[in-house]
């Protein structure tokens, strides 16, 4: 039996949004061929609190969540000592076509930790944040 040695505390929007912006990897969960998916991906969080990552433009990940509502996930965990975080966005993912925006995410980030040839910018709107952090007694 485990022992109930731990908090959990929903966080606000503004805490999960500060939280993201300090790890460089996540998940992305969408649907593929009507089930669901999840792949680790690296991303960035712009100044707008979307999330945004750098994928191949034939991706299947792309074909997928192309105008789709996704979810994108993160955390950070310290098993020894039962505490960490993860956060959630929900939001509807698009494709950056804006030849000024492009421009501007490819001086900023982020780069994929994948060799691209053809890469396209993925943004996730922030329609839904949440969190939770988990605190050892």
């Amino acid at each position: 039996m485990v022992p109930h040695d731990v908090d959990f505390h929903t966080l606000g929007r503004h805490a999960c949004l500060r939280l993201l912006g300090r790890v460089p990897v996540g998940r992305i969960v969408y649907t593929r061929q009507a089930l669901p998916a999840v792949l680790p991906v690296n991303f960035r969080l712009d100044a707008d609190s979307s999330v945004v990552l750098r994928t191949s433009a034939g991706s299947d990940l792309v074909r997928a969540v192309e105008g789709a509502v996704v979810a994108f996930e993160a955390d950070e965990f310290d098993a020894a000592a039962r505490s960490g975080w993860s956060v959630v966005v929900t939001g509807r993912a698009a494709l950056v076509t804006d030849p000024g925006e492009r421009a501007r995410l490819a001086r900023w980030g982020p780069d994929s930790w994948m060799p691209l040839r053809d890469g396209v910018f993925v943004r996730i709107a922030p329609d839904l944040v949440t969190g939770r952090r988990l605190s050892g007694m």
